[in-house]
């Protein structure tokens, strides 16, 4: 029978879907649809962690598919972003974090078929706060514009020069997200390089 933890895992993974087929919807309510949507799934990525300890439901399942589906949050929302030009989000930044969760996907499924559970690291915990924050930011960014559409007077105003201010924070925050990615990369590299080249060798015979 599938843990509580491990059912709200997967219920991300669902919104994450939902959320990303709302950001490209081109109307104000479906993108704040989308916001709402964003952070109830952060959220239960505490709260499905803290249930599976607390009630003592650790599972090889959620060990292995809860990062992935926090990958998959994080990708949906960076593409969603990418197709809408308002936003100026460089798609080579995002392709870079695609490319670098990819790869420390398939190198938790490398630890597995070892026998081994792949554990987050300092790196890895840092790299998902400065995601999530970004993404957050960004999608603060695309309120103020649609905002700025859908008030008048004083609010119109306010969110219009928050806008501007803010239109270029975008592509800057995604750039450092893409850098903080990779050095997160690098460190689960550096830390499992034995693994990873054991994965690639022929077992030897015993004489």
């Amino acid at each position: 029978m599938m843990t509580l933890a491990n059912k709200i895992t997967l219920t991300r993974a669902a919104m994450s879907i939902v959320m990303f087929l709302f950001i490209l919807l081109p109307y104000a309510w479906a993108r704040i649809v989308a916001i709402l949507i964003f952070i109830v799934a952060a959220s239960t990525d505490w709260v499905d962690g803290k249930i599976a300890r607390q009630t003592h439901t650790i599972t090889p399942f959620g060990a292995i598919v809860d990062p992935f589906v926090d990958k998959i949050l994080v990708i949906a929302a960076f593409f969603a972003f990418v197709g809408i030009p308002n936003l100026n989000v460089p798609l080579w930044a995002v392709f870079l974090i695609l490319l670098r969760e990819l790869m420390v996907s398939n190198l938790r499924a490398i630890a597995a078929l070892e026998g081994k559970v792949m554990a987050a690291e300092r790196w890895g915990k840092f790299k998902t706060v400065v995601q999530m924050s970004a993404i957050g930011t960004i999608f603060f960014v695309l309120l103020m514009y649609h905002l700025s559409h859908l008030l008048s007077g004083i609010g119109q105003t306010v969110c219009l020069f928050l806008f501007i201010l803010l239109r270029n924070i975008p592509y800057t925050i995604t750039v450092i997200a893409a850098v903080i990615t990779w050095m997160s990369a690098i460190s689960y590299l550096r830390n499992n390089w034995d693994l990873l080249k054991k994965s690639w060798s022929l077992p030897q015979c015993k004489q």
